[in-house]
């Protein structure tokens, strides 16, 4: 028989662990009363359809208040990966949130990404006229950076560090006298990052890090302020159940999360949560639901292996999860994303 996961059954769920004493009520977000976090969120759209996933997480914090996602930037060249990111900022009700592209750089791509096959159908509402026009990544995030207070921004990366590695060695314009270093010591708060695999034997050359090795070498040994990364091991471990695409979203007619969840391979699948992961932690650093090991020193080596060392101290920490609260991340991915979206409540309450 196939089991499905309902928003009833993670509601009883919830209420279970919190009764139980494993994890604290007050600890979620909602109930925290602080203000929105500032959010930039640094993204290889179009390549693992986690990316598609996690920013569906932003999209219902910032429907919560948790969260100001002030803008996005793709690392990726291909022309979809922007046009799918104005597609879903139409569809979740944040037409004006400002996209940066990244051009100038020969990179991997997968061709016919879900994000191109997606972008196809014309029915989607879109906001951009013109993509080509749309600002570099790097510029976006130095205009969006010098508006913000000091020490309030958490930039969110679950792609290649390109475009990190950009914004550092860039030299004072017009949106700032500050340069790119100094710029992010000032604004940013924490960098968050789904990169690298820590384990000690065989660990894999992990894809945000092995096809820009040079970018990421230089964020982790030069980056100005802590960073905590969400390793390879970690959402590997943690599916987002295809029971929930199935079933979860009758909401609307069409979703482009979910229809490009479905052409990204061939149904039916469960998909790791890799960049899900550093969402959560993110957005919920203290709701328990990870392990944060640290502080040390991330190193990436000419092979885009990545080691860990303990360091009293250093800028360094990574997340790890054992079965109890990989559970509870799978359920709470599922919480979330299956959530409706407000600006369809606010539709259907027309």
């Amino acid at each position: 028989m196939k089991k499905t996961l309902s928003c009833s059954f993670i509601f009883y769920f919830n209420l279970f662990i919190c009764l139980a004493g494993l994890a604290s009520c007050a600890a979620q977000p909602e109930k925290a009363g602080r203000e929105p976090v500032k959010v930039i969120f640094d993204n290889d759209m179009g390549n693992d359809i986690d990316d598609a996933l996690a920013i569906d997480m932003l999209y219902k914090y910032a429907d919560a208040g948790i969260i100001d996602l002030i803008g996005i930037t793709s690392n990726k060249v291909e022309p979809a990966s922007v046009e799918y990111i104005d597609i879903l900022n139409n569809f979740y009700g944040y037409p004006d949130i400002p996209v940066g592209r990244l051009t100038g750089v020969e990179q991997y791509d997968r061709p016919n990404s879900y994000a191109l096959q997606t972008a196809a159908d014309p029915s989607y509402k879109r906001s951009i006229g013109n993509y080509d026009s749309l600002p570099e990544s790097v510029d976006l995030l130095r205009r969006l950076l010098a508006a913000q207070q000091d020490s309030s921004v958490v930039i969110i990366a679950t792609g290649f560090s390109t475009n990190l590695a950009r914004l550092m060695d860039s030299k004072a314009d017009a949106s700032s006298e500050l340069d790119g270093m100094e710029l992010i010591r000032r604004k940013v708060k924490h960098l968050h990052m789904m990169a690298g695999d820590f384990r000690q034997e065989n660990p894999i050359q992990e894809h945000n890090v092995v096809f820009d090795i040079p970018a990421a070498q230089h964020v982790y040994d030069s980056w100005p302020t802590p960073i905590t990364t969400s390793p390879f091991d970690v959402g590997e471990k943690i599916l987002y159940p295809v029971e929930s695409i199935l079933n979860d979203f009758g909401f609307t007619d069409k979703h482009p999360v979910v229809e490009a969840y479905k052409v990204y391979k061939k149904m039916p699948y469960s998909r790791p949560t890799w960049d899900l992961t550093s969402v959560l932690y993110a957005i919920e650093p203290d709701s328990g639901y990870f392990e944060v090991v640290g502080p040390g020193r991330v190193h990436v080596d000419g092979k885009s292996i990545t080691t860990f060392t303990p360091e009293a101290g250093g800028p360094h920490f990574y997340l790890a999860a054992d079965s109890l609260q990989r559970e509870r991340i799978r359920n709470r991915f599922v919480e979330i994303i299956t959530r409706e979206p407000a600006a369809l409540s606010r539709e259907t309450e027309r």
